[in-house]
């Protein structure tokens, strides 16, 4: 089991549900600056990170991506979001409904990636008990 892929799909979980983690507390964040002048939104960009290492790799099985990708080199990065935008004249850029429907969007994507990790985990401990 050493020499085994078997964690892969744990690994590349793990670091989405980390992501996940803090995009909530970036949009949360977002949410407490609202009324804050000059203040911009923030997001975190995990998604094209993880899309762009999948995507070297075009003619591989699913499996084979994700046990070649390099979970070190999947670092999210926070991002200004529309920084030179502001609708307001105080230059805030947070709208507090699109803030509210992407927490809520993230956070069910929290708990979709939570559940696949215990579907891995759950596989795992059923195969060792065979």
């Amino acid at each position: 089991m050493i020499n085994s892929n078997v964690f892969d799909y744990i690994n590349v979980l793990d670091k989405a549900a980390d992501a996940s983690w803090t995009r909530n507390e970036i949009l949360a964040n977002n949410i407490a600056n609202v009324d804050t002048p000059g203040y911009k939104r923030e997001d975190l960009n995990f998604e094209d990170e993880l899309e762009r290492a999948l995507g070297h790799s075009r003619y591989k099985t699913m499996d084979k991506k994700v046990a070649d990708l390099k979970t070190k080199h999947l670092e999210a990065r926070v991002v200004n979001d529309y920084p030179g935008f502001s609708y307001r004249s105080d230059k805030n850029n947070v709208d507090i409904e699109t803030e509210n429907v992407m927490l809520a969007a993230n956070q069910l994507k929290y708990q979709g990636l939570m559940n696949g990790l215990k579907s891995e985990f759950s596989n795992l401990s059923m195969v060792m008990k065979s």
